[in-house]
């Protein structure tokens, strides 16, 4: 099991080759947690995750000969940015194998610092089990996302920098995959003081860390996809659940919807771009998961920013729906002149916004004298929402939320 000591020296080693990613504070999170909650924005890090700590730090240990053979990799997208970058700068041929539904922007992103991907299962443990696969066939250096000491390292260097920046931390909040990084925080901090409590952050979807405790061993755990994709891992690490056992309090679950809003908060109230594991941690906070928190000074590790432009969209949708801030109705109108205009009159009279609108008589449902027209509105927040509607049904329209 890694030591303090460990850590240090990982950050002595990368401090020239990574950022020292800022601790910012959010008012309006201090004021609806009623605690000083500082985020680490490690989406500001190179390759825009943490992943590259470990992996930097894993290819400093690798000897000429080693380093001659190359060295694969499995991932869902963060770590193989890592590999592929540390790769680059020491000329080394790499190899990623990752799932085939992994983000377009982490595979031509991770082909941009020149390694060759590989893409292979629907999951990150079918990638990993074909990376192993080519690994004896090419006899390459197998470079572990999680489970391997010197990569866990590599990942607590953000734990040091936390509480070198954050001394009188009370909690820290981290997202959980294979383990790595919240274990090499846990040690970073419970080293450095034991009081801290260092709670981990997992995708109701696939909560392997949380079911391993609860099995005292670590096993394969399956279910739905997740937009937390960068913590979408079956099994977590034997290193890393060592570490768990003996250093972290708890590991509480979110749900998509609270993931979505917690990427959209950041992105409104922060500015902040996460990807779906990056937002976890803060969901977790959003949404009560740890308990009474008043007066507390808390840490949120915001892990990594790689999302696709084209997914944003759709979480934010998603995000806005939930809250009540966008709505789709149906409504049907008399196919006689003016009736849309009566529609649209009250929606602009109320400053609310038409994202879309089709008004159509194809419907076998419809009368002969019948349209139907459908409406999305978005508005500033539910009470302004309420309020277009109440006005919808004052001034006579009737309508169905759908």
């Amino acid at each position: 099991m890694i030591t303090l000591k460990d850590i240090q020296i990982a950050q002595e080693n990368i401090k020239d080759s990574i950022k020292r990613t800022p601790l910012i504070e959010c008012p309006l999170l201090n004021q609806l947690t009623k605690a000083n909650v500082k985020l680490k924005l490690e989406n500001l890090q190179k390759t825009g995750s943490f992943k590259v700590r470990g992996a930097l730090n894993k290819i400093q240990y690798l000897t000429e000969e080693e380093k001659n053979r190359g060295v694969i990799a499995s991932s869902a997208g963060n770590h193989a940015q890592g590999v592929a970058l540390g790769a680059q700068q020491e000329g080394i041929k790499a190899t990623i194998v990752m799932p085939k539904f992994a983000p377009i922007s982490k595979i031509i992103a991770t082909q941009s610092y020149g390694a060759n991907v590989v893409l292979e299962g629907d999951t990150f443990n079918d990638a990993y089990l074909h990376a192993v696969k080519l690994q004896k066939e090419t006899n390459a250096v197998f470079l572990h996302a999680f489970d391997d000491d010197i990569i866990i390292a590599g990942q607590g260097t953000l734990g040091l920098e936390v509480y070198e920046d954050f001394k009188d931390v009370d909690i820290l909040l981290c997202p959980v995959g294979g383990g790595g990084l919240m274990a090499g925080i846990a040690v970073a901090l419970k080293e450095s003081n034991p009081n801290i409590q260092i709670i981990g952050v997992e995708a109701e979807n696939i909560p392997s860390m949380k079911k391993a405790l609860e099995s005292d061993a670590p096993l394969l755990v399956t279910g739905p996809q997740t937009i937390a994709d960068g913590i979408a891992v079956g099994r977590v690490g034997d290193r890393p659940f060592d570490i768990f056992k003996k250093y972290v309090d708890d590991v509480v679950l979110v749900n998509e919807d609270e993931i979505s809003q917690a990427i959209l908060f950041l992105l409104e109230k922060s500015k902040v771009v996460a990807e779906g594991a990056g937002a976890t941690a803060l969901a977790a906070l959003l949404f009560n998961k740890i308990g009474n928190v008043e007066g507390k000074n808390i840490a949120v590790v915001i892990s990594g920013g790689n999302i696709d432009i084209t997914n944003i969209e759709k979480i934010v949708n998603r995000a806005q729906i939930i809250q009540k801030k966008r709505a789709k109705l149906h409504i049907l109108l008399k196919d006689n002149v003016g009736e849309l205009s009566k529609i649209t009159n009250i929606v602009s009279e109320n400053k609310a916004n038409i994202l879309y609108l089709n008004q159509t008589r194809y419907s076998h449902n419809l009368k002969t004298n019948e349209q139907l027209l459908e409406l999305v509105i978005e508005c500033v927040d539910s009470s302004h929402l309420t309020a277009v509607l109440d006005n919808l049904s004052d001034k006579g329209i009737e309508y169905s939320l759908v």
